[in-house]
């Protein structure tokens, strides 16, 4: 079975994931499957699809953050998706990238705690809402299954004082409401197709501000 759930990684090669980093990522889903029947980290409807539709989707980012980068903010960390995923992998790169991860949820900050110890990563879990914390730095900043787009730019004008790139995944609506963002926000983004669900999109923001 172990071999097989490997096999499945096999579309991050092309991400620049190397193999030696499956093993890692599948010991990470085995947790948070584990943690599932304890508390809620994921939909039970998608514990089996949980390679492709967590693991792999939260991966395909990697190849669009600088692995010199200094810091990178998950907001909303909750199960560690996409958080602990690209701790473990840039640190197979050998990068020293520190990856932050907000989440308020005391239960799920433990269980992040916990896999941030185990796999020894350089990463910082936040048991904060960032909503209440200001002057917020990030060479990166990163969400999946957080807010909708205009909450989080609201957000990121309001208590960052600085970002490099937001990287965001959107859903199957992500096209119409950047659309929508845009009579706001002066935005300056890249659109690339999400590897996991043809209808969803990852955007990436360089610069923003409100009109």
């Amino acid at each position: 079975m172990i071999e097989s759930n490997l096999k499945k990684y096999s579309q991050l090669e092309t991400l620049n994931v190397s193999r030696e980093t499956f093993p890692v990522l599948e010991e990470f889903r085995s947790l948070l499957i584990d943690e599932n029947k304890k508390i809620n980290l994921i939909s039970k409807s998608t514990e089996k699809e949980s390679i492709k539709r967590h693991i792999i989707d939260s991966a395909q980012i990697a190849d669009i953050i600088d692995k010199n980068a200094k810091s990178c903010m998950d907001l909303g960390s909750g199960s560690g998706l996409p958080g602990i995923v690209l701790a473990i992998i840039f640190k197979k790169k050998g990068s020293m990238i520190k990856f932050d991860l907000y989440e308020k949820s005391f239960r799920k900050s433990k269980f992040l705690k916990r896999v941030v110890k185990h796999f020894d990563l350089n990463a910082e879990v936040k048991q904060k809402n960032v909503y209440d914390e200001k002057y917020i730095e990030a060479d990166i900043v990163v969400a999946r299954a957080f807010k909708p787009l205009q909450i989080i730019l609201e957000l990121v004008d309001k208590n960052f004082v600085h970002f490099n790139k937001l990287i965001l995944f959107l859903g199957k609506s992500g096209k119409e409401n950047v659309k929508k963002c845009q009579k706001t926000w002066k935005i300056d983004y890249e659109v690339s197709k999400s590897l996991t669900d043809d209808k969803s999109i990852i955007i990436k923001i360089n610069n923003l501000k409100k009109k």
